[in-house]
């Protein structure tokens, strides 16, 4: 009986094997990049992709060329590693969407109704809510308040135990996130107790962040895992923890609080008059936004003059973006490229420029590895804006906020914030390495926004 049992099931996987090879693998048409379909049905490269991208991504462009398509979660993907095609890929708006992926994403990481107007659950156009609220006016009010965070987070709240004026052991990077997590919440979704100043409500307001803070952890650990494809109910503790999320952040919650940000307060307003969502779907909408605000802010070093202090910042985002730049093709289409190669995209199909291939390129940055803050610029000491590959000048060399139309809308405002908390930090503490010589390990790979390795500090408060 049991040697039957086993026989059937192995004719089931057998079978499922077959049917796999038949209709789960593509196989290359003429005129279409090389293909990878992967070892795994479905996953595909996904896990090897997902362990080192930069790294599985040289390595292919090493064997098939400055064109490739991978099979990723069921996905087929084409990767253009060329910078000087990237033109073909960024002004292609007649074939190419950008907004597919980024909504689809979305809605299934955070589980949402997609917000593309064409599913017919909202009319909003996101992208111009974001403009508004991040950008031109709306800038100066968003920068005032969060300088105004971080000043009570570092000198008047116990976050980092400023009055007790003795040193303090933390590694570098767990001391920034602290820091730019609750000052950033507050200055996007305001106090829910208000100003009330007295201790207990103080204590409930801080316990709330903090409480925020670790169920933003256990969800962002497993968010390109969402990105992927897998369903988030395989995740079940990252699954809680994006509804705690989003339990905080429902509309009769966020109407009580005080001093919400024009984004927020205009999103909540849209999503009532624009959307058919439901409470639930409202509030994983605020929580996508949390997530973007806060996985997307980079925290680096300071450095004096305004044109030094911008190559500085410029040069760690150089080594720690690590972002994708997704388009979907609306139509089969041919893609011509920079070396007069044309080829072949399916409909449905993506196209993905991954920028840490140009800013890890030793043909564009010597020593890509090492961090050089005066890499970005001249002779002179100005900004340098001319960069060359193989004696040609790049259009595209520096990409930590995107390309395009997808540009991130807040990378103002995410600037805005690295400048302020740096300011305040060198203002306020003194600051030293307990070993000098340990260097951070390089984000070259998708880890969760709060886990670089970086080494330990010790600092204390200087504030008399």
């Amino acid at each position: 009986m049991f040697l039957s049992v086993a026989l059937i099931w192995a004719v089931v996987v057998g079978c499922c094997c077959l049917l796999w090879l038949a209709v789960g693998i593509r196989r290359r048409q003429p005129g279409e990049p090389a293909v990878e379909n992967g070892l795994i049905p479905y996953l595909g490269c996904a896990l090897q992709f997902g362990a080192n991208p930069l790294a599985f991504l040289k390595s292919r462009q090493k064997k098939y060329g400055h064109i490739f398509t991978c099979k990723i979660a069921g996905q087929y993907i084409h990767f253009l590693c060329d910078p000087f095609s990237y033109h073909s890929v960024i002004r292609q708006g007649r074939h190419l969407d950008w907004r597919k992926f980024h909504f689809d994403t979305s809605a299934k990481a955070f589980g949402h109704e997609n917000f593309d107007p064409r599913h017919g659950h909202t009319t909003e156009n996101l992208h111009q809510t974001f403009l508004k609220t991040l950008q031109g006016e709306a800038l100066p009010s968003l920068i005032q308040t969060m300088m105004g965070h971080l000043q009570d987070v570092m000198l008047r709240s116990d976050t980092l135990h400023p009055s007790t004026h003795s040193w303090e052991v933390d590694g570098i990077f767990a001391f920034c996130y602290k820091v730019m997590f609750e000052s950033g919440y507050l200055t996007l979704f305001g106090k829910e107790l208000g100003e009330d100043k007295s201790q207990a409500r103080q204590a409930a307001q801080k316990a709330l962040v903090l409480n925020a803070l670790e169920n933003f952890k256990e969800f962002d650990k497993i968010f390109p895992a969402l990105v992927a494809g897998l369903p988030i109910h395989v995740f079940k503790s990252a699954y809680s923890a994006r509804e705690n999320l989003a339990k905080t952040m429902n509309p009769e919650t966020l109407s009580k609080r005080e001093n919400v940000s024009d984004l927020i307060s205009m999103r909540m307003l849209l999503n009532d008059s624009l959307s058919t969502f439901n409470e639930i779907g409202k509030a994983r909408t605020h929580v996508a936004l949390l997530w973007a605000s806060q996985a997307n802010t980079l925290l680096l070093p300071s450095g004096a003059s305004s044109t030094c202090s911008d190559s500085i910042m410029k040069e760690a985002m150089r080594l720690s973006s690590a972002s994708l730049n997704v388009r979907v093709a609306k139509e089969d289409f041919l893609l011509h490229l920079d070396n007069q190669q044309a080829y072949r995209i399916r409909k449905d199909d993506v196209i993905a420029l991954y920028p840490p291939m140009l800013h890890y390129d030793p043909e564009i940055f010597q020593n890509p590895y090492e961090y050089q803050y005066d890499r970005f610029l001249d002779e002179s000491g100005q900004e340098k804006t001319v960069f060359f590959r193989n004696g040609r000048r790049l259009r595209y060399f520096y990409m930590p906020f995107g390309s395009g139309v997808t540009k991130c809308p807040g990378r103002f405002f995410a600037v805005c914030e690295i400048k302020q908390f740096l300011t305040l930090v060198l203002s306020y503490f003194d600051m030293e390495l307990l070993d000098p010589a340990t260097k951070p390990r390089l984000w070259t790979s998708p880890a969760p926004a709060w886990a670089s390795s970086s080494p330990p500090t010790t600092w204390t408060s200087d504030t008399s």
